[in-house]
């Protein structure tokens, strides 16, 4: 019986549970008094959340309210890549939020060559933007999985296709 067992390392978040955290976000800027007056805006596209507000200020307080609410709907703060402050018309200021997805040429490399110098019955293969990582024994994989997990990368990292 020579059959193999395999995974896949991916990096995604939920994009309903961004859409979610975004309309909460929205809801107590609208709410709090501190923010009321402010005529902040708080938008998802696809990728990216651009936040329009009066001032710095505001726009830290902003960024605190949506990771909290990221947090509470179960979001890694890594999907975050906060770009730099922009001055927008009307003394105002804009910032954009790159939603990272994928997992990087660079970080994929990274976490093949771990697993490869670490587990020597398990091989990682670059996928796209993903690493399938095969052995023949589960219990490998499961060295696998803790061996990332210990592991601080840049981006959150989730295990999918465990077959």
């Amino acid at each position: 019986m020579a059959s193999t067992y395999s995974f896949d390392i991916v990096s995604d978040f939920d994009h309903q549970e961004m859409v979610n955290a975004v309309d909460q976000t929205m809801r107590e800027v609208r709410n709090r008094y501190d923010l009321k007056n402010t005529d902040s805006n708080v938008e998802l596209q696809e990728n990216t959340i651009t936040i329009s507000t009066d001032s710095e200020f505001t726009l830290d307080t902003i960024q605190d309210i949506l990771r909290t609410k990221a947090a509470k709907r179960g979001l890694s703060q890594k999907v975050f890549d906060y770009g730099k402050t922009e001055s927008a018309s009307g003394n105002r200021v804009r910032q954009e939020i790159t939603l990272k997805q994928g997992i990087e040429k660079e970080i994929a490399k990274k976490i093949s060559k771990s697993i490869r110098d670490n587990l020597k019955k398990t091989q990682a293969s670059i996928q796209g933007d993903a690493v399938r990582v095969t052995s023949k024994s589960k219990d490998d994989l499961q060295d696998a999985m803790q061996l990332i997990k210990q592991e601080d990368f840049p981006i959150p990292l989730q295990f999918t296709n465990y077959r």
